[in-house]
């Protein structure tokens, strides 16, 4: 087939839930979290909806790959079943023997003895029923049933709903509502935006060996966008049809002509032209009509203003003798009793605008002997929180780092020199040590070549860095972003949410870091712990393969923008943007 021609080694836009194809957008990654929420839920339903093709049963694929090793998983996949198929199919997805034919008491009481036994032994069963749309009231409530399996401190079995929007318009009927009120988390996945097309594409080719989504024109990707609505199954459907018709050509560039048939042929050809149908004459006119209704409302606006004089009003233009230049026309002279009003100066030229006058320099040792009392280690806290989004009151909270902890923030206390501090690039709060004047503290806000910005109370002051080094002998503590299992130090050894985390994360860095096809294959194969070490050697880390305080603070800065940053150098998000 093609994959030769374009340099890859499987098709890129099969549409089989392959995890390994999972593009984690943002709602993905939403879709995903809600998944991971299951596993550590206190039972009841959650519910996943997504139009057709939007990736509901490849997110569902990339769970299943990384649950922790204490959930047990019961996979339905066919939910055209009876309440007792259902329960009979759930007994041998949890391997629990029954006979042919049981009861259904028979099959609840074998089950809830499973589920018993599952959490004395502190394991935790999870159901999840893929195109729960199909599954019929009543069988519906048969689960709804099922969640009366309890202990006095938890239900016994969390169980995951995956469907398309027909699912949500069940669980609001009257007859229903008693399930509805037991879902405990529910999440939309919708398409694909625009501008996650380019990421798309890039990712899938890159994994099947191309490193570059460039064989893709503008024309061609917005063509594509308008195809497929931004669901990845039709984005995949269509792309695959492309690359076979630019095969079929000759040619490595996918045209907005490759698309415009590719969609034709996955559509037919029905869809595709029925935008082209002739529409009612009043709806051609409509815009027209719009148009002249503003005008006409605009003319009679500026009229009754007075703003311009009647059309008769105008004088005739005097014409211009033959064989003579075109000259402009003096103006009329003005006689006493109707003066021609000039225009006064400010109105033609506007007046020159004095630059402000530049604010005195200021120096530490200023500030170190007019405000001693504002540069206190309190004051300095209060300063660094406020750049993080949060109000820390020293009064309630004496211990500003046991603060942060409630913030879903962490305090990093280091010795070191200046260039380990902007490489860390977060704002830190200084230890100053003066000589016979003792310790103070101060809120280093930003830093811009040889100047610098701290914050005072509520004021942003520039300073001399030269000047600041002078009483700064290396101490600095600064506030860092924890991942959303809230660990400073990832463990690797067991399977849990944080190390999916991770594993999203480094999933990520990969593509972004790597030009070599072989290499990006190479490294999205690796264990998790190689994929650590490759990411802290390029950041010039100690490569020990420990997801610590550190290393995830890079990998925080390299994938969030909602940081506050010491530096104020391009981030990978803002070059990969600028290349899209």
């Amino acid at each position: 087939m093609y994959y030769d021609f374009f340099g890859l080694r499987e098709p890129p836009f099969s549409i089989a839930p392959d995890p390994r194809y999972l593009y984690l957008s943002e709602r993905h990654k939403e879709a995903l979290a809600h998944l991971m929420y299951g596993v550590k839920g206190q039972g009841g339903f959650i519910v996943i909806t997504g139009e057709v093709g939007t990736g509901k049963t490849t997110v569902s694929r990339c769970f299943l790959d990384n649950v922790p090793e204490h959930v047990d998983i019961a996979l339905i996949l066919n939910p055209r079943l009876s309440a007792r198929e259902l329960l009979s199919a759930i007994c041998d997805e949890f391997e629990i023997p029954h006979p042919a034919g049981a009861s259904f008491k028979r099959l609840i009481d074998l089950l809830n003895q499973h589920l018993l036994k599952a959490h004395s032994a502190g394991r935790h069963p999870v159901l999840l029923i893929d195109e729960a749309q199909n599954l019929s009231a009543d069988v519906l409530e048969q689960l709804r049933l099922l969640t009366n399996l309890e202990t006095a401190e938890k239900k016994l079995l969390q169980i995951v709903l995956l469907g398309q929007p027909e699912l949500q318009d069940m669980l609001i009927k009257p007859e229903l509502r008693q399930l509805a009120q037991r879902v405990t988390a529910r999440y939309h996945l919708d398409a694909l935006e625009r501008h996650e097309v380019v990421p798309y594409l890039k990712y899938r080719l890159s994994v099947a060996g191309q490193r570059t989504a460039d064989i893709f024109t503008a024309p061609a990707i917005a063509a594509l966008y308008r195809a497929s609505q931004g669901i990845p199954r039709l984005i995949n459907l269509i792309a695959d049809r492309a690359l076979l018709g630019a095969y079929a050509e000759g040619t490595h560039r996918i045209e907005a002509s490759h698309i415009r048939k590719a969609a034709k042929e996955v559509f037919g050809a029905q869809r595709i032209h029925a935008s082209a149908r002739p529409k009612p004459w009043w709806r051609l006119w409509l815009p027209i009509m719009a148009v002249l209704l503003v005008m006409a409302t605009a003319m009679l606006y500026v009229l009754d203003r007075g703003i311009v004089e009647p059309v008769q009003a105008l004088e005739e233009p005097t014409p211009v003798p033959m064989g003579q230049g075109v000259v402009d026309r003096e103006p009329a002279e003005a006689t006493e009793s109707e003066p021609v009003p000039q225009p006064s100066v400010s109105a033609v030229t506007p007046a020159p605008v004095e630059p402000p006058a530049p604010a005195p320099g200021l120096r530490l040792d200023d500030l170190l002997s007019t405000l001693p009392d504002t540069l206190t280690r309190a004051d300095a806290f209060a300063a660094l929180f406020r750049l993080w989004g949060h109000d820390y009151q020293p009064a309630s909270s004496p211990i500003a780092c046991n603060f942060a902890d409630t913030a879903g923030l962490r305090c990093l206390h280091r010795q070191g020199s200046w260039r380990s501090l902007t490489t860390l690039d977060r704002p830190a709060i200084l230890r100053l040590s003066v000589p016979q004047k003792g310790d103070f503290y101060l809120t280093l806000q930003s830093v811009e070549g040889d100047k610098v910005k701290v914050l005072m109370a509520d004021e942003s002051v520039t300073l001399d860095r030269q000047d600041l080094e002078r009483y700064w002998m290396g101490d600095f503590t600064l506030l860092w972003r924890l991942p959303p299992s809230g660990q400073a130090v990832i463990d690797l050894s067991e399977r849990s949410e944080a190390r999916t985390w991770l594993s999203m994360q480094m999933m990520q860095l990969v593509q972004r870091h790597t030009d070599d096809p072989a290499q990006t294959r190479e490294l999205l194969g690796a264990p998790l712990e190689a994929q650590v070490r490759w990411f802290q050697g390029i950041k010039g880390l100690t490569t020990d393969g420990i997801p610590g305080a550190v290393t995830l603070i890079h990998i925080n800065s390299e994938l969030s923008r909602s940081v506050p940053r010491l530096t104020a150098g391009p981030t990978l998000h803002a070059r990969a943007a600028e290349i899209e």
